[in-house]
């Protein structure tokens, strides 16, 4: 008869926890953070976060709303009401007045910084549809991704054609230095790509625009480099130059890179300039394809973009310059005269601009219009309207970026 031995510590105590409406405290606004916020708030957890700096995807989920911000030090009040903290600082002597505070209140702290002086950990997660796996490994987080990634294939969530099963305990995770540029799909963590996923648990470092899925991050292995490259509309944002620096700079450290985009890389993501500057630095690149928003948000809302007997083209094009800049390369002129359906992405900005000049141009008011926000994600909202009055619409229902715009009769033909 076997069993731990006699000095062993004892083991954990396995618990999912229901989080909905209950407030969980994150302390530290940088990488760890923008890790774990995504998973809480897929929990409907009620998130404070205290940091004086914040990354550019965790300013997203404040300026939507989805969380709440204390721009400055933690102080011990933060945890009054809290059910769980999350100390995502690497400062010892920050984590430990948290931890302190936390055991005062009988408060369950995760600390980032040292698994040993915390009251809880993080599992390695996967998740298949309403199946939640998380596993523990003993203190070892690359041992419970191993084993996590094992489970994760015999669910069969991302079985398919040329399956091969991720990373061993202890193998190498590269053979040399690399680039992936991976298109993560419309924000529907499920909706990556098999072999994008695969490259995701094989990385070393990863590059991530602020619309890929949250929960893609909760799932890397620990030791991976999160550089959080998000581009925020009209906001702060690290210049293309300074990307394309961090890909060649870690791929010729011989790192696996993963940059991981929204949507697909070659519709509006820029994939193509990250690939010349590998190519010109000699760094070997990967492209992986993703599932474009432009048809996959429509159609998750119920409106195709192509329909018989109603349209038999489509169109994509980008609205986030105003037609009448001159440094748009759209002939809206054209668009108007097309008897499809037009699909516009980055164009809530400029929304009252386009509609104006599709009408002006012969578009009929009437034409039905269509505004997809967040669409494939729990918080998907979507608003019917003409061309004449969405602007208007939109502004009224309070919709934001990002959303697709689809302008054309398919916007009724399943409704």
């Amino acid at each position: 008869m076997t069993g731990p031995a006699p000095d062993a510590p004892p083991s954990p105590y396995p618990l999912g926890l229901r989080l909905d409406g209950r407030r969980v405290v994150v302390v530290g606004g940088g990488a760890v953070a923008t890790r774990r916020v995504p998973a809480l708030l897929d929990a409907g957890a009620d998130v404070l976060l205290v940091s004086p700096e914040l990354t550019p995807a965790l300013r997203a989920h404040v300026d939507a709303g989805r969380l709440r911000w204390q721009p400055r030090r933690f102080v011990p009040a933060d945890l009054d009401g809290a059910w769980l903290v999350q100390v995502a600082v690497d400062d010892r002597a920050a984590a430990e007045a948290v931890s302190d505070a936390a055991a005062e209140r009988r408060i369950f702290c995760v600390r980032a910084d040292d698994r040993t002086a915390a009251t809880a950990w993080t599992p390695a997660v996967t998740r298949h549809g309403p199946v939640t796996v998380a596993v523990l490994g003993g203190g070892d987080p690359r041992r419970a991704m191993a084993t996590r990634d094992a489970v994760r294939a015999l669910l069969g969530a991302r079985q398919g054609p040329g399956w091969t099963p991720p990373a061993t305990e202890g193998a190498p995770l590269a053979a040399g230095g690399r680039v992936a540029l991976v298109g993560a799909g419309p924000g529907d963590p499920e909706l990556v790509t098999l072999k994008g996923w695969r490259l995701l648990t094989e990385a070393e470092v990863v590059v991530a625009d602020r619309l890929v899925p949250g929960l893609l991050l909760d799932e890397l292995r620990p030791d991976v480099e999160l550089v959080d490259a998000s581009k925020i509309p009209y906001g702060p944002s690290r210049a293309q130059e300074e990307i394309n620096r961090i890909l060649v700079d870690r791929a010729r450290a011989g790192r696996s890179v993963v940059r991981l985009k929204g949507g697909d890389p070659y519709v509006f993501g820029r994939g193509g300039e990250e690939l010349l500057a590998c190519a010109e630095a000699g760094v070997p690149v990967t492209v992986v394809p993703g599932v474009t928003s432009a048809i996959a948000v429509p159609e998750v809302a119920g409106v195709p973009v192509t329909h018989r007997g109603v349209a038999h083209e489509f169109t994509v094009v980008s609205g986030h310059l105003a037609p009448d800049s001159p440094a748009s390369l759209v002939r809206w002129e054209s668009l108007a005269g097309l008897r499809g359906t037009l699909v516009i992405l980055m164009g809530l900005k400029n929304l009252a601009a386009i509609g104006a000049t599709l009408m002006a141009h012969g578009k009929p008011a009437d034409t039905p219009a269509a505004v997809i926000q967040e669409g494939t994600t729990a918080a998907q909202r979507m608003l019917r309207s003409t061309l004449g009055a969405v602007a208007a619409d939109v502004a009224d229902a309070g919709l934001r970026p990002p959303a697709i715009v689809v302008v054309g009769d398919v916007v009724h033909a399943l409704a």
